[in-house]
């Protein structure tokens, strides 16, 4: 280990102007063993730095590096493990804990003596040691007593003490007086020994020189001494009178304390009967109000507003520890509970009274608006209760029971109300949509109030609608049978509504319009409004979370509760948590018909006329999107949200009803088909559905509609035309597509343009393809004589020498030639008009675009045989017997004659 700090004192801490200390062989706890050492360092120069620094061996060679260093000072704790036992492992704390296990206890106890006393002399003992023997804590140790290898420096380091300025003055003289001691140190101890003697025999002298002033002293001690017990008898004596003195001010202190321990307690007795008074007391004004005020006057119910706020803040002090035992506390309180039950009864009986007199007065009001399609306005109701809302907060904190009985009572009481009221509404809604015709109106006109009454007079309504249904039919077989009148063919498609499209024109459908919207227009104030009150009336917009007041079993009655089962809202089999969920379900009791009511009228208007749902969805749209917009949470916007999906289902069945029908369509064998009668449908419903959806909300829907129907009529119409006898495949395609381009370039739909380039397309096809095969060869012993001179082109020979062919010589085509003079061509293409116009119908007008084209196509063979004759048989000026002039006149004369 020698050997080992010399050479780590001279490769390393040397050149650093270090001094190492001491050194332990060590290596991690619970780890791979990895040996290295700690050292414990201080440098050369002032000021002193103290350090701990660990050195490794190489792994490149037998030499030593410095791996890390930590400042003495950073040390907090040294923890030794175990003092009483043998044991390698400490730690050393510095900015984290670094657990050692050294080479040997002795290496261990060696190093941490030598932190310990570099902590006393550098550090002012500021580093703390745990578990570590008191024997190697002791700061000084005997020189001449010899050092481990570890700590000898050090030890040397502690004995070793500067000279002050006169030692140093003493030494340099005593060494001019002996010049020779440098050079003879032995004859410079004997001269210091026999002065050592001299100095002590004169100690010894004076010493025993002194022994009479010793005694002296001592003499003067022993009266010292007596003078002081003289002191103390007096103290004494002092001391027993001021006992009795110190006694009677200890008596006038502790009444003093008694006094005032008394005064204290007083006060504080005033404070809590003040308390008392200033909280517990209410005073006889309010008494009375609450006893025997009037609640029918606005003075009365402001007086009791004010006494019922003063009630409840005397019950609701908050008594100090103690307070309740009080009898006088007993006795307000029991009056308080007593003034608190009379005046919820009376204010229980009153608000029961009023509710009973203002619904008799709103019945007095119902007939006015039987004839007129408005509902009844609530708000006088509204403004007279809206009084008592602070008188309804209050019970609500004070008197449960009568709170929740109280909102009962108002929910029956207005539930009856408005049934009554909403059905009446509805009755006169379904007359003045049905009516249209004057049976629909002379059946509604006699509907009783009962609802059975009202069911049975809707059955006769529907079946009216089914006799209409049989006209229908009949409209629709005129159709099929192939009528030539565009209007009966076009209302087989608008009878999806079992009505005839002659019975239902734009008027009858703008009506229903206004109907319906008035409908909605009517119920969204009351709704809002009343839903407005409830919040305001019951407190029910404050707290978010209180316990509901109207929590009741579950019940099968429609009336025994706001907890009881309610058609279309599902059963509620836990209580509420959120005064929202308390307002949706009063309203959800109060306006149950309402539901019921709307759905039977839009059955009703989809029943008259299935279209009606294109204005139903616009309008019902629109008026959820409104009421979303006011409160997402709503009554009024969840119902109305229902009801929306109701008609929209309503809306889909209208449209798969007119796919359906145009899968069912039939043609007549013995007539020409013409404009389908769905193409025609499907323009009206365009027409319609683009005038009631400008603007709206739900334009995605339809467009949906859009795609599934006028693929639906793509498919029809092929369908149709492949079955077709008497009308050619190609005219049934080119007309129909031609009005459904023409139906489409009109009303701009956008979602539908790619139909239309596709309808384009096919129209130009088949229009196409019909000249073509209509035209055929009218030239045809012409035209088999040239296909035969371009087949002996393309086997290779040459057009100059297709005319040295034996078949096709000039003498040959001379032949074919006089057989086409301009007269048989006139009567060819005469023949072809009438049978176009026979084939096409009156309603496209597309004879003259037909019959252009044909005479585009007969000009282009014409040039197309004049092109072959200047080819392959140049110079023989041989021509045709007419020419294209001649054709322009055929085709211009023949269209005019027809």
């Amino acid at each position: 280990m020698t050997a080992i700090k010399h050479a780590l004192q001279r490769d390393i801490f040397t050149p650093n102007d270090e001094r190492l200390l001491s050194i332990v062989n060590v290596c991690k706890a619970g780890k791979k063993k990895k040996n290295c050492f700690l050292c414990a360092t201080v440098t050369t120069e002032r000021p002193v730095q103290v350090k701990v620094v660990k050195v490794k061996k190489s792994d490149k060679g037998d030499f030593y590096k410095r791996q890390m260093a930590w400042e003495l000072r950073d040390l907090a704790e040294v923890d030794a493990k175990d003092a009483s036992k043998e044991n390698p492992e400490f730690d050393l704390h510095f900015e984290k804990v670094y657990r050692w296990v050294a080479s040997s206890t002795a290496e261990k106890n060696s190093f941490i003596s030598c932190i310990w006393k570099l902590n006393q002399r550098y550090l002012r003992k500021k580093v703390e040691f745990v578990n570590v023997s008191s024997q190697l804590l002791e700061e000084s140790v005997p020189s001449g007593e010899s050092q481990s290898v570890a700590g000898g420096d050090e030890d040397a380091l502690d004995d070793y003490q500067e000279l002050n300025a006169r030692e140093e003055q003493d030494i340099e003289s005593m060494m001019e007086v002996c010049e020779y001691a440098i050079s003879n140190a032995e004859a410079f101890a004997e001269k210091l020994s026999r002065e050592l003697q001299v100095l002590d025999g004169a100690n010894i002298q004076s010493i025993m020189a002194s022994e009479k002033q010793v005694n002296i002293l001592m003499q003067l001690l022993e009266e010292a001494l007596a003078e002081v017990d003289t002191i103390e008898g007096k103290l004494s004596s002092y001391e027993e009178m001021l006992q009795s003195v110190k006694e009677q001010m200890d008596q006038i202190s502790q009444s003093n304390r008694l006094i005032q321990i008394s005064k204290t307690n007083n006060g504080k007795l005033l404070d809590e009967i003040q308390f008392l008074v200033n909280y517990m007391d209410l005073s006889k004004g309010h008494i009375r109000a609450l006893q025997e005020g009037d609640l029918s006057s606005p003075k009365g119910i402001e007086a009791c507003i004010n006494a019922s706020e003063a009630l409840l803040q005397c019950m609701n002090v908050a008594l100090r520890p103690g307070h309740d035992k009080l009898m006088a506390v007993k006795q307000q309180q029991h009056l308080f509970s007593e003034l608190r039950d009379t005046f919820a009864r009376r204010l229980t009986n009153h608000l029961n009274n009023v509710f009973v007199h203002q619904g008799h007065d709103q019945s007095s009001t119902l007939s006015q608006h039987q004839v007129e399609l408005t509902l009844p306005k609530h708000s006088p109701l509204h403004r007279d209760l809206l009084r008592y809302a602070k008188l309804m907060e209050w019970l609500k904190n004070t008197h449960r029971e009568k709170y929740e009985g109280l909102s009962r009572t108002y929910v029956d009481y207005m539930t009856r109300l408005y049934e009554r009221e909403i059905k009446d509404f509805f009755e006169v809604a379904k007359i003045k949509m049905a009516g249209t015709t004057k049976e629909a109106k002379g059946k509604f006109a006699t509907l009783p109030r009962k609802e059975s009454a009202l069911k049975q007079e809707t059955e006769s309504l529907h079946g009216s609608s089914g006799k209409l249904t049989g006209s229908t039919s009949s409209l629709n077989k005129l159709a099929v049978q192939g009528s030539n009148s565009r209007r009966s063919q076009s209302s087989s498609l608008l009878d999806m509504g079992n009505m005839s499209a002659s019975d239902l024109d734009v008027a009858d459908r703008t009506k229903f319009d206004k109907i319906f919207e008035q409908v909605l227009s009517e119920l969204e104030p009351l709704c809002l409004a009343e839903q407005d009150f409830i919040s305001k009336f019951f407190k029910l917009q404050q707290h978010p979370t209180v316990t509901p007041p109207l929590a009741q079993p579950e019940t099968e009655e429609l009336d025994g509760g706001l907890l009881s089962r309610i058609p279309s809202q599902g059963e509620h089999r836990h209580s509420l948590s959120s005064d929202k969920d308390m307002v949706r379900l009063m309203m959800n009791k109060i306006f149950q018909s309402i539901e019921t009511e709307l759905n039977s009228l839009i059955a009703l208007g989809d029943k008259i006329d299935s279209f009606h749902s294109l204005y139903m969805l616009v309008k019902m749209s629109h008026h959820v999107w409104t009421a979303e917009n006011v409160d997402p949470a709503s009554y009024l916007s969840t119902t109305l949200g229902n009801v929306l999906v109701t008609v929209k289902r309503n809306f889909d069945k209208c449209i798969s009803g007119q796919i359906r029908q145009m899968e069912e369509v039939k043609i007549s064998k013995k007539s020409k088909v013409g404009i389908l009668p769905f193409v025609t449908g499907f323009e009206e419903f365009a027409e319609l559905a683009e005038t009631i959806f400008r603007n709206a909300e739900r334009r995605g829907d339809l467009d949906k509609a859009y795609v599934k129907l006028i693929r639906a009529v793509f498919m029809n119409v092929e369908k149709v035309a492949n079955e077709s006898q008497k009308t050619p495949r190609d005219v049934v395609m080119m007309e129909n597509f031609h009005h459904i381009f023409s139906t489409l370039s009109r009303l701009k739909i956008s979602c539908l343009e790619a139909e239309r380039r596709e309808a384009k397309h096919k129209y130009t096809d088949h229009l196409q393809s019909y000249v073509i095969n209509s035209l055929g060869q009218p030239l045809e012993k012409l035209n088999h004589f040239f296909e035969g001179v371009e087949a002996r082109v393309a086997q290779g020979v040459r057009e100059e020498e297709v005319s040295y062919q034996l078949a096709f010589n000039k003498q040959e085509l001379r032949k074919v030639i006089k057989e086409y003079p301009g007269k048989e061509v006139k009567k060819g293409l005469d023949n072809l008009y009438k049978k176009v116009d026979k084939h096409l119908c009156e309603e496209e007008s597309l004879l003259q675009v037909v019959w252009h084209s044909m005479q585009d196509e007969f000009i282009r063979q014409y040039k197309h045989f004049e092109g072959l004759i200047g080819r392959c048989y140049p110079g023989s000026g041989i021509t045709m017997e007419f020419t294209i002039q001649d054709m322009l006149e055929y085709f211009s004369s023949i269209a005019q004659s027809h």
